[in-house]
């Protein structure tokens, strides 16, 4: 029996901010339970569901200090089996009683400390030694320094390995050094160039890339990109200096809780060998957003209103887009001139244009389901995930090639009937409305050529079975190593 702890943050279904959550949540899912003993451990923030934390087990606790900053604090172990994984959660409620997991940095930086090392502490304690640990972003950061570092004084620790998965290297977890030698006890001789210190600060990230026994990201475009000045945010050399232990493995999505044959929430369902419903969930949409009814490439946007999703080469466009006979729908909210730009849109584009500034989980099914394309004009995209949900509903993706999406997306090509979506690779304008009208070209071609599109990008497998197989494989051969 193999048997790997994940260390996160988040995990679905009992916190999310963002897909490291739903990595969390549904990679350990896959493995063969037979073989494999996956386990997960993540805070117990009070603002987890309470139809959860009412079930949660009490384990066993105990007292633990870090550094001179953290006297001795009372740690607690909590667990809850579902669906065949076990999830501990770390309890202490000085650190993790708040309404949403993150907040002040400051003190996202002393609470998640604080976790790294319960997570190495409980393990002797509540009789579980993982062959793995494997840790994701910053705020597990620390785990493989301590495990390299303090906790190999005890043999229970010795042979353990640590991964150090990337979700997005633009967040590091970064103070200064006198503060993090107080939160940690680490002695001065970790806080050097080629260890801890960034810029003469702390980065918890570097600690982690510095001493985990392997590094992955979330795509392999993203591995390569990461290690350049442009996309390393200062975290290049190291990565360069590690590309034999780095790797970049696909996030997935949950094929059978997002399946247009299944789905809840859409009003008619379809397949890749019958796509007819999705006529039909179109027109329910027009209706429900009050557009005009009637045959028009209608684009969907599903995103988070900020520079690094592309709106910044959205917007000075909005109106050139419109000039096409199209239709638009954006569900999101992010930076608030953002929000006036789509609101003001929408205005100028009665009927045409369906501005929904919030979050709703069954419209974004809705619109996954029914529009013909999809916009993701990213920036840097480590993974994306709205690509793979479109792609799944046969919602034919517009992208910049970058990250994920150069990894997902394969240009269409009318001639060979290859290919499931329009990427275009400069980051401008230009690019943008290059690719839109690549788009509507093919849409123009008529219905059979249309077809071919919609059908290559249904029957895309982007499922988590298929990422997990590349994770098996680096476990084996880690724990051979």
């Amino acid at each position: 029996m193999k048997k790997i702890l994940f260390a996160a943050s988040e995990c679905v279904p009992f916190i999310k901010t963002g897909g490291l959550a739903d990595v969390c949540g549904a990679l350990p899912k896959t493995f063969d339970h037979k073989d494999w003993d996956v386990r997960v451990v993540i805070p117990n923030y009070s603002c987890i569901p309470e139809k959860y934390r009412s079930q949660f087990e009490y384990v066993t606790h105990f007292y633990m200090a870090c550094g001179s900053y953290i006297p001795s604090k009372y740690v607690g172990v909590l667990q809850y089996k579902l669906d065949g994984v076990t999830y501990y959660f770390i309890d202490n409620q000085e650190y993790f009683n708040c309404f949403v997991p993150y907040g002040d940095m400051r003190y996202d930086i002393e609470k998640f400390t604080f976790f790294d090392k319960a997570v190495l502490s409980m393990l002797p304690l509540i009789g579980f030694r993982p062959d793995i640990i494997h840790c994701h972003d910053w705020q597990a950061g620390l785990i493989p320094v301590y495990l390299k570092n303090e906790f190999q004084a005890d043999s229970f620790f010795w042979g353990i390995r640590s991964i150090m998965t990337i979700h997005n290297l633009k967040f590091q977890g970064i103070w200064d050094v006198k503060t993090m030698k107080g939160l940690t006890g680490f002695s001065s001789d970790l806080f050097v160039p080629d260890k801890l210190e960034f810029n003469k600060d702390a980065n918890m990230l570097k600690g982690g890339l510095v001493y985990a026994d392997y590094i992955t990201t979330v795509s392999d475009t993203y591995a390569q990109e990461i290690q350049t000045p442009e996309y390393g945010y200062g975290m290049d050399g190291i990565l360069r200096s590690r590309s034999d232990r780095l790797c970049g493995i696909l996030n997935g999505i949950d094929f059978t809780a997002n399946n247009p044959e299944t789905d809840g929430f859409i009003v008619k369902h379809f397949s890749a060998a019958h796509p007819e419903g999705k006529a039909e969930n179109k027109h329910a949409l027009q209706k429900r957003l009050g557009l005009e009814e009637r045959e028009v490439p209608l684009i969907a946007m599903i995103t988070r209103l900020a520079d690094q999703k592309g709106v910044d080469i959205l917007a000075p466009v909005l109106d050139e887009m419109m000039r096409r006979d199209v239709q638009f729908v954006l569900l999101g909210t992010g930076e608030p001139s953002y929000e006036y730009t789509f609101r003001s849109l929408q205005s100028r584009y009665p009927g045409r244009v369906s501005a929904n500034i919030f979050f709703d989980e069954a419209l974004a099914q809705q619109i996954y389901a029914s529009a013909d394309l999809f916009l993701m004009p990213s920036k840097f995209e480590p993974c994306g995930l709205g690509q793979m949900f479109s792609l799944r509903f046969g919602t034919v993706p517009i992208a910049r090639k970058t990250g994920g999406l150069a990894d997902t997306i394969r240009q269409y090509n009318p001639e060979t009937k290859e290919g499931n979506g329009f990427l275009f690779e400069t980051y401008d304008c230009g690019g943008l409305l290059w690719a839109l009208d690549e788009a509507l070209r093919t849409y123009h071609m008529g219905r059979e050529e249309w077809a071919h599109v919609v059908k290559n990008a249904m029957l895309c497998d982007y499922s988590w079975e298929s990422s997990a197989v590349q994770y098996i494989a680096l476990y084996e051969k880690l724990k051979e190593n």
